[in-house]
């Protein structure tokens, strides 16, 4: 009968080197599942403001195209509101010369987010939420600018020359991410001297997203 002689185990040097290369490891490996997680999170956040930006830009760049829409040319339609944040106009779509009014802005919901709306007479409706900033720019025929000199168009002679619309939209995450500090100055396309959203110092991710909308019913 074999009887084992060396009855010693482990040492305690030998047992502190096994318990720092299990430390070690397990920090290399929730360094590597918090990094991962970390780019997963911010991935999320990046695509979910895509997703705001180009469901409200589809909404208003689709029926701010129809703007001024009259078959019959007794209805009236035309751009009734042009301010440097909020678009308000009537179309008759189906010629029965009866006007819709459909008006964009922002507003801040029930669950304190602040979102785009779309009110045709009933009160807002959410097209896309986390919305910080809209911004409407109404050019004439030549795409030179009219405005009061803050943005709006207030002249009933000026509204009658819209012809075109840009519109510039800021988009911010749901959520703050505290290795992230946004730095910069939003502009839209006509004025690269006065932001329309200042640098905000502050840990959230925001995307911009701007175009020009050509109302091809005005000024027909």
């Amino acid at each position: 009968m074999n009887v084992l002689r060396n009855r010693e185990g482990f040492t305690l040097l030998e047992l502190l080197i096994a318990v720092v290369l299990s430390v070690i490891l397990m920090a290399a490996i929730y360094s590597t599942y918090y990094s991962q997680q970390k780019s997963y999170l911010v991935q999320e956040q990046v695509a979910a403001m895509q997703q705001n930006l180009r469901a409200a830009m589809f909404y208003m760049e689709r029926e701010i195209r129809i703007a001024g829409c009259d078959p019959t040319r007794k209805a009236g339609a035309d751009i009734t509101t042009a301010s440097v944040n909020s678009l308000r106009f009537t179309a008759d779509t189906d010629g029965d010369e009866a006007l819709t009014t459909i008006t964009y802005s922002l507003y801040t919901g029930a669950d304190g987010i602040q979102k785009l709306g779309r009110d045709t007479g009933g009160g807002n409706v959410a097209v896309a939420d986390y919305i910080e900033v809209l911004n409407f720019v109404y050019l004439d025929q030549d795409g030179a600018m009219l405005d009061d000199g803050g943005g709006n168009v207030t002249v009933a002679d000026n509204i009658a020359k819209i012809r075109s619309i840009q519109v510039t939209v800021v988009a911010r995450a749901g959520r703050e991410d505290h290795t992230y500090t946004d730095t910069s100055d939003y502009y839209n396309q006509h004025d690269l001297v006065n932001p329309i959203l200042a640098a905000p110092n502050d840990h959230y991710r925001r995307m911009l997203l701007s175009t020009n909308i050509k109302c091809r019913n005005l000024g027909l």
